[in-house]
């Protein structure tokens, strides 16, 4: 199997994040027009909480696609690195992308928690699949 492979989930999650970056942009911007700041404050972190939940629900979600996706970013590399790709490693790959990409849905639309969380603890048993599957081909 190609190398290149692996790379396109880690290609499609990255754009994803740009897409939830422009979504959260859209959200603050429209929110900001409407809402008063102190003078000075509106860059300060506290100034979150005037933003209506809809609008901090896309920024945390925003946030989120940079914690667990950082190990899945290291472990297609690495996977990519030691040609350790094949049919298994990609199919785990593509879930944990499309899991990501649900959980975002779900976290920037209805917000149904056990449903996020859910697919938050779907999406980390396939990262550690691919992990375990890492783990067993170097040791």
């Amino acid at each position: 199997m190609e190398v290149s492979a692996i790379l396109q989930p880690v290609v499609v999650l990255g754009l994803w994040s740009g897409v939830m970056m422009l979504w959260l942009a859209k959200m603050r911007l429209q929110t900001a027009r409407q809402t008063r700041f102190p003078k000075g404050e509106a860059a300060h972190p506290s100034a979150m909480t005037a933003f209506p939940t809809e609008a901090r629900r896309v920024g945390d979600n925003y946030n989120h696609l940079f914690e667990q996706p950082t190990l899945f970013y290291a472990v297609a590399l690495l996977l990519a690195v030691t040609g350790h790709v094949d049919a298994v490693s990609v199919a785990l790959a593509w879930g944990f992308v499309a899991l990501r990409v649900m959980h975002s849905l779900v976290q920037a639309t209805v917000n149904i928690v056990l449903l996020r969380f859910a697919l938050f603890m779907l999406s980390w048993a396939v990262l550690l699949g691919l992990l375990m599957r890492e783990a067993l081909a170097i040791f």
